[in-house]
């Protein structure tokens, strides 16, 4: 009893001295694994991929996530300084890559490593689609999800040991069960929801990004119904999955249009 005491006390210090105020979501998130750590390492995982895969330079395409790209960032940038933040991205490193692959995808490293696939480009369709996907990844980033991932990680692992050592004096069969009811637990319980959760952020912080920026926010929305079209309905259960349904994307969206709108207004951008 004396040590779960200490190991519960342990592991609240934890979470209290390693929490850090993100300003695109105004919450505390953990940060048990620095940025400083984070970024090197993501960018030289970043530089191996290019250097193991197909990719596309000057071409419009090509060209069109770089421009897409660095108008997303500038609107990150404007948002920060307008909101108190300035220098908050002194220590990213932008790219914008496109990569020659037939998976509908896109993403983006800590630090501002990003990479679309061109088999995503059909679905986006136009600037204001790739804008969507670009404004979505650039805010996991922005939001430090990477960081706040690999914490929840470090979390998981500790709590598996604390559990370990809890029923150490049980028998075998009974302190597997443990252990696999922990580990089902702990990942449809808390890391499943943890992962949408994010996702869910990105949406809202890229929707802002990309109406800022000057393009559209409502094309999102078509932009996820052209998603959810492509994918012919071949998704987990939404309590089983990293992402929210698409169903659920789509309603979201929709309703945050008229936010995104709004404050792209204070920085003098407006739609018809």
């Amino acid at each position: 009893m004396n040590f779960k005491f200490k190991f519960i006390a342990f592991v609240i210090l934890i979470l209290v001295v390693s929490c850090s105020k993100n300003p695109f979501t105004g919450k505390s998130t953990m940060a048990l694994v620095p940025n400083s750590q984070i970024f090197p390492s993501a960018f030289q995982q970043y530089n191996q991929f290019l250097s193991e895969n197909k990719v596309i330079k000057g071409t419009a395409d090509a060209k069109r996530i770089e421009t897409i790209g660095s108008k997303i960032k500038t609107a990150s940038e404007r948002w920060l300084a307008a909101n108190g933040h300035v220098g908050y991205l002194d220590d990213y490193a932008w790219e914008y890559k496109l990569v020659d692959s037939k998976e509908v995808n896109a993403w983006c490293m800590p630090g501002g490593k990003i990479v679309f696939y061109t088999g995503i480009l059909p679905i986006c369709k136009d600037d204001a689609g790739i804008a969507a996907v670009m404004g979505h990844e650039v805010a996991h980033a922005l939001a430090n999800h990477g960081q706040q991932r690999m914490s929840a990680g470090l979390l998981q692992q500790l709590g598996a040991v604390g559990t370990q050592v809890a029923v150490g004096n049980k028998d075998p069969e009974t302190q597997a069960l443990i252990m696999q009811a922990y580990g089902i637990g702990t990942q449809v319980g808390g890391m499943l929801p943890f992962s949408r959760a994010h996702e869910s952020e990105a949406d809202m912080i890229g929707l802002t990004l990309m109406a800022i920026a000057g393009y559209d926010p409502g094309q999102a929305v078509k932009l996820w119904e052209r998603m959810s079209a492509n994918s012919g309905g071949q998704a987990p259960p939404e309590l089983l999955s990293t992402h929210p349904s698409n169903e659920t994307r789509i309603k979201e969206l929709t309703a945050l249009v008229p936010q995104a709108k709004a404050e792209a207004a204070k920085f003098g951008v407006t739609f018809k």
